[in-house]
């Protein structure tokens, strides 16, 4: 595809079929048809023909009665999401969205969410649509004239709410948006340049990579974001050298929270699936949430595709297939020591979140107790490494590092990996960000250390940056980070950087902070109620974290089913949402995490009644618990700090006021 992909390219180029309007009204039917089918890279079915067959014939009669001048697209890309809209038409002064039914009577729910979607996936991600007005309108070709008018609701962006309408209504539907919006007439010739720009969740993000796009393609570029690309090839290339110089490698590659980490090391797996390839790549984590949702993610689009080309394939066939992408990393560890003697098919291993690998003490544990393997005493980076170090040729470790981001007992930080390559592997190159000194990763002594040997290369390329979780505002990882800090000052400042484009609210009210997350939330922008693991006093808010979720459902489930995110009754904890996002997020704040102007005191409820955690290293797991949490949200978020019971001696006003008050002194805006 070349550099930039599809972001590159213009408009016309993601469509099957494009015209201007008049050029349309002039084309018969079998000219129309025969591009539609030639630009399909899948083969065409004859349902799929009768279907582009009747949205011509409507959009024939709507645009002849239209009189109004434009453009039409036909079957317009967008990968982000990995799927097409049925119509895209620009006329006048506004962008339409058309999603046929085509022999539907009714409007579904999911048929307006995915209209929705798409309207703003455009006016997200697409440049020169950023400041168009944009019309999503649902038509079932069976429903009754029912004359419908365009709703008057325009939210901020532009985007209008969607509408349904039937074939006979579409033209005053549209004449109805043409009055209604108003703005200048588009120029079709620079609308078309327009750069596609996505940020995907990395649910979208592997999904699009495993459906074989790059990460090009489905990455912003723009000038204030880090390219993710520079850093893929960053690694390519360290991965091609070892191989032709037949050397052993380890890759730190260090990222801000939402960087694209993950995404960075998916797109090096999926480059390379062929098991029979020397380059066959594997993508590991010890994150089990993650590992599970992006395989039924992946999965459940396989089938979902498979159909849409009249294929069949169940569920169970499409899970098999796609689990060779992605793994647990404990699996790969079983296996190494299974077949202790001989070198894993794969010579490059990335292991994903790699400062939460176990140290020594807690894989031996682990090892002792749930394999019965007594006479384990290594930590995890140590013999992963090893494993890998058993191929004769060349080998390539690249570790995924988050600043911050360790929150179980037992994770090492990546200062187990150096000291394991200091120690017992002085034969192995060294590649490694210079951020790696930077505090939150912990590895500055060792890192100081180990820059005294020869093989040690440093390369900025090898650092994410800029926070791409949320495109709306970059800086959240910083602000959170300033308050996480008690950096008061700091993070007014960030605050006041990101206040119009990325919405925090705060708030002592649970139900108040629900509705606010359901009035925020458009199409299937996902959102959901997440809390630390430690807060076991919510329980009177309806909030139990001794309760297990069950993430798959939680992150992937539609809004009418009870287990979903959507509902809002399940909440989720940092270790079922760390390497994950929402689009919006509801943190709930309990007394386990509380403010003081002297610092932050760390709490665990035992029994009846709070105990302070004193041993340094839990506190600092429990503050990464809050930084993971307030680090989700792609869109905005609402904090929740309730107000306490003063019948109630586990939930003292007194515990939670001094939180609330120093959020509210950073400047976050009250619900209230």
């Amino acid at each position: 595809m070349g550099e930039g992909g599809l972001q590159s390219m213009r408009a016309v180029d993601r469509a099957y079929y494009h015209a201007t309007i008049a050029e349309f009204l002039g084309h018969g039917d079998s000219h129309i048809l025969a591009e539609l089918t030639r630009h399909s890279p899948f083969a065409v079915e004859t349902t799929q023909v009768a279907a582009w067959s009747e949205q011509v014939d409507i959009l024939r009669r709507v645009f002849g009665s239209l009189g109004a001048p434009g453009s039409v697209y036909f079957e317009f890309t967008v990968p982000r999401v990995g799927r097409r809209i049925d119509v895209l038409a620009v006329i006048q002064h506004v962008v339409f969205v058309l999603e046929f039914k085509v022999g539907e009577s009714e409007f579904r729910a999911d048929a307006v969410d995915q209209v929705w979607d798409y309207a703003l996936d455009l006016k997200n991600f697409h440049s020169t649509t950023h400041d168009k007005a944009v019309v999503p309108v649902v038509v079932a070709t069976r429903a009754s004239s029912v004359m419908s008018t365009l709703t008057a609701r325009r939210d901020e962006d532009g985007v209008l709410r969607p509408v349904c309408a039937a074939p006979a209504d579409l033209g005053h539907v549209m004449r109805h948006a043409l009055a209604f919006c108003d703005g200048p007439s588009v120029d079709i010739a620079t609308w078309e340049s327009g750069r596609y720009s996505p940020t995907p969740t990395i649910i979208e993000a592997a999904t699009a990579l495993y459906g074989g796009h790059s990460v090009e393609e489905i990455s912003r570029s723009d000038a204030s974001a880090i390219n993710l690309s520079r850093t893929s090839e960053a690694i390519a290339g360290v991965i091609q050298d070892a191989r032709a110089c037949r050397r052993k490698v380890i890759c730190f590659v260090t990222g801000v929270p939402g960087a694209g980490k993950t995404l960075v090391g998916l797109n090096i797996a999926a480059r390379h699936m062929d098991r029979d390839a020397e380059l066959y790549s594997v993508f590991l984590s010890g994150n089990g949430p993650l590992v599970n949702i992006l395989r039924e993610a992946l999965a459940r689009d396989k089938v979902r595709g498979d159909v849409e080309r009249g294929g069949k394939r169940g569920l169970t066939k499409a899970r098999k297939a796609v689990e060779t992408l992605v793994q647990n990393v404990h699996h790969f560890r079983d296996d190494c020591l299974a077949d202790a003697d001989r070198p894993p098919i794969e010579h490059v291993a990335l292991f994903d979140e790699a400062q939460r690998a176990w140290n020594r003490e807690q894989t031996a544990k682990f090892m002792r107790q749930k394999r019965g393997r007594s006479d384990f005493d290594v930590s995890e980076p140590e013999f992963l490494i090893s494993c890998m170090d058993r191929h004769s040729d060349w080998a390539v470790v690249v570790c995924l590092v988050g600043g911050g981001q360790e929150i179980n007992t037992g994770e090492a930080g990546i200062s187990e990996w150096i000291d394991a390559i200091m120690r017992f592997f002085p034969h192995w190159r060294v590649h490694v960000s210079p951020k790696l000194e930077d505090s939150e990763f912990g590895a500055g002594e060792v890192l100081r250390k180990l820059a005294a040997r020869a093989d040690v290369h440093l390369n900025a390329d090898l650092h994410l940056a800029v926070s791409m979780r949320s495109f709306r505002a970059e800086n959240v990882s910083m602000l959170v980070k300033r308050v996480l800090d008690r950096d008061t000052d700091g993070a007014r400042q960030t605050l006041g950087q990101l206040r119009d484009r990325y919405p925090i609210s705060l708030t002592r009210d649970l139900a108040k902070a629900k509705t606010w997350l359901r009035s925020k939330a458009r199409g299937s922008e996902r959102y959901g109620m997440i809390v630390s693991s430690q807060a076991q006093r919510l329980k009177p808010h309806a909030i139990d974290v001794r309760v297990d979720i069950d993430p798959i459902h939680w992150f992937l489930d539609p809004r009418d089913d009870v287990r979903s995110s959507y509902y809002l009754e399940d909440a989720a904890t940092e270790f079922d949402v760390q390497g994950l996002e929402l689009d919006w997020a509801c943190v709930v704040w309990d007394a386990d995490f509380r403010y003081t102007p002297q610092g932050w005191r760390h709490w665990s409820f035992k029994g009846n009644r709070w105990e302070r955690i004193k041993a340094e290293q839990r506190q600092v797991y429990l503050k990464n618990a809050y930084r993971v949490l307030l680090t989700r949200a792609r869109q905005g978020m609402v904090i929740v700090v309730p107000k306490g019971d003063e019948t109630d001696v586990t939930r003292s006003p007194a515990f939670y006021d001094a939180t609330f008050n120093y959020l509210l002194s950073v400047g976050f805006s009250t619900l209230e």
